[in-house]
């Protein structure tokens, strides 16, 4: 194996996250070798790589020997994987299946880490997936033409100690809130189901809070949100969006602002105190 240090690895799931690091890591002089998943990864995706590799899920060996030929050091997971896949669609390789048969539990941050382990034994680092993008990190402050008012910031508190519990536990990172009410909690549906769920049983007015989990590992992918987000909140008349700042990526910024602006919806950026206040 012949070590290139311009080449980065990238393991890429769905999404625009992968065709913006590609972009970045090319203006930071990095050749691209990828990493496509099967009915995830988009075909553009692979068309902007160097070289390219596709994998069904599980495929972990297949993932390390590619690298090796192709002189890879150091990688990045960016890109989401639907989670149902785990049910379905998987076809592990001797050295998938061996890791799975390891792990305790099979919540996101559980089996990324297991993975990161195994690529890292091998000879190959997992950067932060932020590495290059850090200024599509959530800003902090109010981003729309309306604030939340002061029954909408009492929702976004409660909300805020309810998604940090179910982040603690590697369940999700949203919760959906009325009136200090939780009506829905991000699990393997993903955000934007979650959204469309708790604001049918809401009816109106729901307030969206999304932070980061407490042991959040900036190796692999950020919580997202982006005009898909809004667009889901403004279907069920949604009030809020809540996201906590520096911690998760916003796509889109712009149009996803404009977006909120028109539906009347709030987006706002929460950092957290040292002693658990929140500031807007």
């Amino acid at each position: 194996m012949t070590v290139d240090p311009k080449k980065i690895g990238i393991i890429a799931g769905s999404g625009q996250f992968p065709l913006l690091f590609i972009k970045a890591a090319r203006e930071a002089g990095r050749r691209i070798i990828l990493i496509a998943h099967h009915n995830e990864t988009a075909t553009e995706v692979a068309d902007a790589a160097d070289e390219v590799q596709w994998v069904k899920l599980g495929q972990l060996g297949k993932i390390i020997k590619f690298f090796h030929r192709c002189g890879v050091e150091e990688t990045v997971f960016v890109g989401a994987i639907t989670k149902t896949r785990i049910f379905r669609n998987i076809l592990p390789d001797l050295k998938g299946i061996t890791l799975w048969n390891k792990i305790d539990s099979r919540q996101d941050d559980a089996i990324l880490r297991a993975v990161a382990d195994v690529l890292e034994k091998d000879g190959i680092q997992v950067l932060e997936s932020t590495l290059y993008l850090r200024h599509l990190l959530f800003p902090h402050g109010v981003l729309t033409r309306k604030k939340p008012n002061k029954a909408q910031r009492l929702d976004i508190e409660f909300g805020w100690k309810n998604a940090r519990a179910i982040g603690a536990m590697d369940i999700g990172q949203c919760v959906v809130v009325r009136n200090r009410s939780v009506v829905a909690v991000e699990a393997i549906e993903g955000t934007d189901a979650t959204i469309a769920r708790g604001g049918a049983l809401a009816k109106e007015k729901a307030v969206v809070v999304k932070v980061k989990k407490p042991s959040q590992d900036f190796r692999f992918d950020l919580p997202a949100t982006g005009v898909k987000t809004i667009e889901t909140l403004a279907s069920v008349h949604g009030a809020v969006l809540a996201v906590e700042a520096g911690q998760s990526l916003l796509f889109d910024p712009e149009a996803m602002v404009r977006a909120a602006d028109e539906a009347g919806i709030v987006v706002v950026g929460v950092r957290e105190n040292e002693d658990g206040s929140l500031d807007y």
